[in-house]
């Protein structure tokens, strides 16, 4: 299972250089596509808020049931998939006044743009440098067995790096060079 999230991070963190790429162009005041900016927003809305985190909620709640945690690091992993969950809200909902015409400052966009995804680096490297050490010492074979069953009730698959790229992410497919599905 923490294969599959360390996998996610990665292919997280390649839409995340996109989004870098497009705040340092609208920053040189180079032309963007705000359509794929919302599509990068979409995907991590779509698959991290609804299917990465929550996979990580039942396995860290799991871990806090059966194992001591101290301080703040028991609860911290939950706000800050809360926060993050907001600040993509925040994001999509300025990218689609932007695609409506609306006027937006440019110095507020690229702000929330960068809030964005300091957030989003920030909660990656603290999930593989202290929560997944932490949770490849503590759980045994048995405790991922568990975890395994239980989050097979809820797997859906991956609309953008997974076998078939859904029809909303086929231009950020395109983008990120991806084998498109036949």
């Amino acid at each position: 299972m923490l294969a599959s999230l360390h996998k996610d991070h990665l292919n997280i963190a390649r839409l995340l250089g996109l989004l870098k790429q497009k705040l340092a162009a609208i920053r040189s005041e180079e032309r963007v596509s705000y359509f794929l900016i919302r599509d990068v927003v979409d995907y991590l809305r779509e698959v991290s808020d609804k299917y990465h985190h929550p996979k990580e909620d039942i396995i860290y709640d799991y871990y806090l049931k059966y194992r001591v945690v101290e301080g703040d690091v028991a609860n911290r992993l939950q706000l800050e998939h809360a926060k993050l969950v907001e600040a993509g809200a925040e994001l999509r909902e300025m990218v689609e006044m932007i695609l409506m015409d609306a006027v937006i400052p440019l110095d507020q966009f690229t702000a929330k743009l960068e809030q964005f995804v300091a957030l989003q680096e920030a909660h990656m490297n603290y999930e593989e440098g202290v929560i997944f050490p932490h949770l490849r010492d503590s759980l045994t074979e048995d405790d991922w067995r568990h975890l395994e069953q239980v989050w097979q009730n809820r797997a859906i698959g991956d609309p953008l790096f997974g076998p078939e790229i859904s029809q909303h992410f086929q231009d950020l497919a395109r983008r990120l060079s991806l084998p498109l599905s036949s």
